[in-house]
């Protein structure tokens, strides 16, 4: 035996808004397109991308530290209002599914 797993790694990111790590499938995806927050939760946007929970708390935490303007390394405030309605139908749509 070499000592390798057979189970492959799961790739981890860390979330802007409660700085913890989590495999990339658990976060959202965020690029910045002319001045906005933008959801990729397919990830195939062009572009550098920032990661958060999709949960309000995290996205809250997120726009008040600023974090989304300094992890896509962006001058300005960027708008989140997409963003936060695209967060708040996930939940919908979670509540709704239980």
């Amino acid at each position: 035996m070499s000592g390798r797993t057979r189970a492959r790694a799961c790739p981890e990111r860390t979330c802007v808004g409660c700085r913890e790590r989590a495999a990339k499938a658990e976060l959202l995806r965020i690029v910045a397109i002319e001045g906005e927050c933008v959801p990729d939760p397919r990830g195939t946007l062009p572009g550098r991308g920032a990661y958060v929970h999709p949960v309000p708390v995290c996205l809250d935490q997120a726009v008040r530290r600023r974090a989304f303007t300094r992890a896509l390394r962006v001058p300005g405030a960027l708008d989140v209002m997409a963003l936060r309605r695209y967060v708040e139908r996930a939940k919908v749509a979670e509540q709704a599914a239980r």
